[in-house]
């Protein structure tokens, strides 16, 4: 920079002076990103056809992470100092508002810290028309429900700590930086992009291996669960099965209750099986989230934490081990309660929630979904249940067993007119079946991308 020494002789030797140390600064920087890393940062991908695009967070997403000391800025990349303090400001905000004071902590086994929250302070409190309430007791179950409330099983990996949450508090798996930053926006951080429930694949990139019944009324569902860890081929992909409670007309009036378990790089940072909810009551647009990620669902009980590893896990031709799962309508309150295991009360989603499923369901469906992003130009790689077609069968294919139903008058009974649905049966199938042990039962899933799969 040249500098007029006239008026503002001064100022301008400190500009210089300031030029000349950024420079140097830089040069510094320059050389130490380069003698110590061994590795460049590159451009992340730009994707729009699947869940939790990361475009808009790619400028931040190529900066160090402040708490993470050992991180160099890359000598190609432009620090904005401003920009990256205002995002943080915004995250730390986030990180205040959905991390709740903690009277116990827990390290879990996986990474994951579970903090031990008093019931009546969870996010579901947040609400305007919870704000000052506390937990329901439990409702009825339905008629014709086996439970074993007694039964102690550890069925997430935090649980092998040792450690467990007091009686008044539920565990609540803390949310960090990290996990926001690997989200497109904070305001998308723990929720699903829009997209259609009907099962057209073509758009959006969401593939599926269904079963559902509709052209009634339905108050709840249950079945049992297979468990895999399905691999995941693309960091913004993911894995799941799941039960899905729908109603609404398929439009932005779209009200869906969810839960199973997923495989989501993004979501949690690692490729383990993990306990999830969901709800949204706008076909996915504003309202709703995962797990305790906004203020909707109110958690219960003490012992299983929503968005926890579940351990142990399915082997191919190896020991096999399921959840079961019940999501079913309280006849008193209206409230949708959701069962875990054998007999644990997870919690309820409050019927205020929803438009359409304030009354009842008009559709349920049991199933596995894949994101396929197409990163590398052709069809994923990222496995569905066990990576394993279903005429496979037992110990090698995922299943779901046991289907029912909840009618009107909270009556647990085996589903009927099932419709079987596999968007592109290549990669992915789906085979019904029924007997004396397992009811009305499906193996379903398979590894992608293969000689069929293109």
């Amino acid at each position: 920079m040249l500098c007029n020494y006239g008026r503002r002789q001064h100022q301008c030797m400190q500009t210089e002076s300031f030029l000349a140390k950024q420079t140097t600064a830089q040069k510094h920087s320059s050389e130490m990103a380069s003698s110590t890393s061994p590795y460049k940062l590159s451009m992340l991908p730009f994707f729009v056809l699947f869940l939790f695009a990361v475009s808009s967070l790619g400028p931040v997403m190529s900066l160090p992470d402040v708490s993470d000391s050992d991180q160099r800025q890359p000598a190609n990349q432009t620090f904005r100092p401003i920009k990256y303090m205002q995002k943080l400001k915004r995250i730390n905000a986030y990180l205040k508002k959905v991390n709740k004071p903690a009277v116990k902590t827990i390290q879990s086994p996986d990474g994951d810290v579970i903090d031990c929250v008093l019931s009546h302070l969870q996010p579901a409190f947040d609400h305007p028309e919870l704000r000052g309430q506390k937990p329901l007791d439990p409702p009825k179950r339905p008629k014709g429900h086996e439970s074993t409330q007694n039964l102690t099983v550890s069925f997430q990996l935090w649980t092998n700590s040792g450690e467990s949450c007091p009686e008044g508090t539920v565990p609540i798996r803390r949310t960090n930086e990290k996990d926001i930053l690997r989200a497109s926006s904070i305001k998308r951080f723990g929720r699903k992009l829009r997209r259609h429930v009907r099962r057209d694949s073509a758009g959006g990139g969401h593939e599926h291996a269904v079963v559902f019944v509709n052209g009634e009324q339905y108050y709840g569902a249950k079945a049992s669960l297979n468990v895999w860890a399905p691999r995941v081929t693309d960091a913004y992909e993911f894995s799941l099965s799941q039960m899905w409670v729908i109603s609404g007309s398929f439009g932005n009036d779209l009200n869906t209750i969810e839960a199973g378990w997923q495989v989501s790089p993004e979501l949690y940072g690692d490729s383990y099986p993990r306990f999830f909810t969901y709800w949204t009551t706008d076909a996915y647009q504003a309202t709703g989230c995962y797990n305790l990620l906004c203020s909707g669902f109110v958690q219960t009980n003490n012992k299983i934490a929503i968005g926890a590893a579940i351990s142990p896990r399915s082997s191919y031709r190896g020991r096999q081990f399921d959840i079961g799962l019940m999501i079913w309508k309280d006849p008193k309150h209206g409230h949708w309660w959701l069962e875990f295991g054998s007999g644990l009360l997870v919690g309820y989603w409050p019927a205020f929630l929803f438009s359409h499923l304030r009354s009842h369901a008009s559709m349920i469906q049991f199933g596995g979904e894949i994101v396929n992003s197409r990163s590398s130009g052709f069809h994923t790689a990222t496995e569905m249940g066990s990576g394993h077609f279903a005429e496979e069968g037992f110990t090698k294919a995922a299943y779901f067993r046991n289907l029912q139903g909840v009618d009107w008058d909270n009556n647990l009974l085996p589903l009927t007119n099932l419709h079987l649905l596999a968007d592109h049966p290549d990669c992915y199938d789906i085979r019904q079946g029924r007997n004396n042990v397992w009811g009305t039962y499906f193996y379903y899933g398979g590894p992608g991308r293969n000689i069929r799969c293109p």
